[in-house]
């Protein structure tokens, strides 16, 4: 069978899955199997594939971050981390929406996930926003956009996945690249946010306290020192990417039961199980996904995509913009980590070919991924935001519409000027 006829059936069969609404990992695998049966292929090669997929030393540092941000989040650390950026940002205008944005930055680097970040932080914030006289929607829209800073900023068990199927990204790195990224997200969405309350006459809160901001600065010391172990540890050359998310377990285990006391030991075993489920899903994902992309580079589908978007334009600007449409339609459809996955080994060397620095372009990636966690029809952090606050999900998107143009806006910057993610890396580089 020609190759042209194992792409259309590979790549066919896995956008109807989608379409259908199949399980990502079903729909990657099943079309990988229909691809290898139409090539007349072993079928053990399924089995070498998924098997070489998680047989990587730094993809261990994924199951460490995610257990990590699980029992930090669970250990009372959302209370801790909200009372601090009230402290820092809720006498402005419109102070609860900055303190839940200020918090998503803070919680992001515990909890490296989006939709943890929403569960958690949307559960408190969106029902003392309303309660204070902010729209249910609003507050819904602040609580989900703000949650992709968690996305960027480390560690992120995204950014690991990204390094390794980049190959040869050094992990401290893109955590470094991520802060700065993920601070400018933060401020237009501030500047946003402040916009709207204006117009809205929304509350401010208490006045600045120098006295409350240093209490609640020591309040939180315990659980931000969780990321000052794990990026400074990576970056020091103290410990590897998997050594320093080990390190940060037991870490989070001991704040969590001994210090902040938010979980007992039954409570640790409860989470534990959470974690299970949740690592089965990104494991088994990262399994097929190899199997769909050794489909893709057997039938040299990164060198004809490459060609095809190189042979529409010369003009880098235009070809990164256009990488960007491309990620943020495959975000509106599909889910992050088979994006950073499948995407990854066929649009990196078409950035890296206009001058896009492989770091960057993890970050660009992220944040692309991101802003489509918040977008129909395969939204998930835009469905538990929805569900959290029980409201429609029509009106959640209407009312997130301005910080979406915020998030294009910070998207673009980090696209065009390079220094935006790359200057943190640099000056530790030195």
């Amino acid at each position: 069978m020609s190759a042209n006829i194992a792409i259309l059936v590979l790549l066919g069969s896995f956008f109807l899955m989608v379409f259908l609404r199949f399980p990502i990992a079903y729909a990657v695998a099943l079309s990988a199997v229909l691809c290898l049966l139409a090539q007349g292929s072993s079928l053990a090669v399924i089995c070498q594939q998924m098997v070489k997929g998680i047989s990587s030393f730094s993809l261990m540092a994924v199951p460490f971050f995610i257990t990590m941000g699980v029992l930090m989040g669970s250990g009372g650390i959302s209370e801790k981390l909200i009372d601090l950026a009230n402290a820092c940002v809720g006498w402005m205008r419109g102070g609860m929406a900055m303190v839940n944005i200020v918090a998503s930055y803070f919680f992001g680097g515990i909890s490296g996930s989006a939709a943890a970040d929403t569960a958690s932080l949307g559960s408190i914030l969106i029902p003392m926003m309303v309660d204070q006289g902010y729209d249910d929607d609003f507050s819904t829209a602040v609580t989900i956009t703000s949650s992709c800073e968690g996305l960027l900023v480390p560690p992120s068990h995204n950014m690991v996945i990204y390094a390794t199927t980049a190959g040869g990204i050094s992990v401290g790195s893109l955590f470094l690249a991520g802060y700065v990224p993920g601070a400018i997200l933060a401020l237009s969405l501030m500047i946003g946010s402040y916009i709207i309350s204006v117009k809205r006459n929304y509350p401010k809160g208490e006045r600045f306290s120098i006295k409350n901001l240093v209490k609640q600065l020591g309040n939180s010391f315990w659980a931000l020192a969780a990321v000052l172990i794990v990026v400074f540890g990576v970056v020091g050359g103290a410990f590897t990417a998997t050594e320093s998310a080990a390190v940060a377990v037991i870490y989070s285990l001991l704040v969590s039961v001994f210090i902040y006391k938010g979980l007992n030991w039954k409570g640790v075993w409860r989470v534990m199980e959470d974690c299970v489920n949740t690592l089965a899903i990104v494991l088994i994902l990262i399994a097929t996904s190899n199997v769909f992309g050794y489909c893709l580079t057997t039938l040299h589908v990164p060198d004809m995509a490459a060609r095809a978007i190189t042979g529409v334009t010369s003009n880098p600007v235009i070809l990164a913009l256009l990488l960007n449409l491309i990620l943020l339609v495959l975000g509106c459809i599909m889910d992050m980590s088979p994006i950073i996955l499948i995407a990854t080994p066929i649009l990196l060397p078409i950035a890296t070919s206009i001058g896009i620095d492989p770091i960057q372009f993890g970050i660009i990636m992220i944040l692309n991924c991101g802003i489509g966690l918040l977008t129909p029809p395969v939204g998930a952090v835009l469905f538990i935001g929805s569900a959290v606050a029980k409201i429609p999900m029509e009106k959640v998107v209407k009312a997130a519409f301005p910080f979406y143009v915020c998030m294009i806006v910070t998207l673009l910057l980090i696209t065009f000027v390079p220094a935006t993610s790359l200057w943190l890396p640099s000056l530790f580089a030195k």
